[in-house]
């Protein structure tokens, strides 16, 4: 299996104030799936796609990609597999305000050796008529569609996205997961989204249920919905 997290712990603080945030997460993604992990507030979404990343540590228990386990591998190490195989989509756009939408994108295209044509994608992201505008000249959705464009030219193995949608209104989120699923079947990528809109788990071809940091339900979508399509 391409990813695979193995009784995956977590929690924070310690004695009477300790929490446990994840309380054996166990969970397979095939390569090029579109996975959503749905849950309320609270309920270990977020820490278990940071984990994932390998932006937090689990306390115990193992995440492998492609067979390789990243508690295997030391902080330089951990660095370039970030580097080179993870793409990461936040709720904030996180732009350099004083460069260029093309310039922004550049700079993830900085970091592999198999970056994606930068025209081809501006034209995909639907930013070719804006890529010499700075952040500040930008709506949101053109913002996200730029910080999306960061993450994905360097063409990683997987697209994290936490809760990509969350500051957006209701038709430019609409765009924007049209944008995530065009850049799934265009490139392949392997995308693991976080979110709380329910409508959302209607795209996907695998949706985690959590709550209280555990799996209640797993569901494979045999028929899924087009982005576009979606109502909530």
């Amino acid at each position: 299996m391409f990813l695979k997290l193995s009784d995956i712990k977590k929690s924070y603080g310690e004695g009477d104030s300790r929490v446990e945030v994840l309380k054996g997460i166990n969970l397979e993604v095939g390569q090029g799936e579109f996975c959503v992990l749905l849950g309320p507030s609270g309920s270990g979404k977020s820490t278990l796609l940071n984990i994932i990343g390998g932006i937090d540590h689990a306390d115990s228990g193992n995440v492998s990609i492609r067979g390789e386990s990243m508690g295997e591998l030391n902080e330089k190490k951990l660095t370039a597999y970030r580097r080179d195989h993870l793409g990461y989509i936040f709720q904030m756009y996180n732009l350099i305000p004083n460069l260029t939408v093309r310039e922004n994108i550049e700079v993830g295209g900085y970091l592999s050796d198999k970056a994606l044509d930068i025209d081809e994608l501006l034209d995909v992201l639907g930013l070719t008529a804006h890529q010499d505008k700075v952040p500040s000249q930008l709506s949101g959705g053109q913002q996200q569609r730029t910080s999306i464009g960061r993450a994905i030219i360097k063409n990683p193995d997987i697209l994290l996205c936490d809760e990509p949608t969350g500051a957006l209104d209701y038709a430019t989120s609409k765009e924007i997961l049209k944008l995530i699923e065009t850049v799934n079947e265009t490139y392949g990528n392997t995308v693991v989204m976080v979110t709380h809109n329910d409508a959302i788990k209607l795209m996907a071809d695998r949706v985690v249920h959590l709550r209280d940091g555990m799996i209640r339900k797993e569901v494979i979508n045999d028929t899924k919905v087009k982005a576009e399509d979606l109502e909530w």
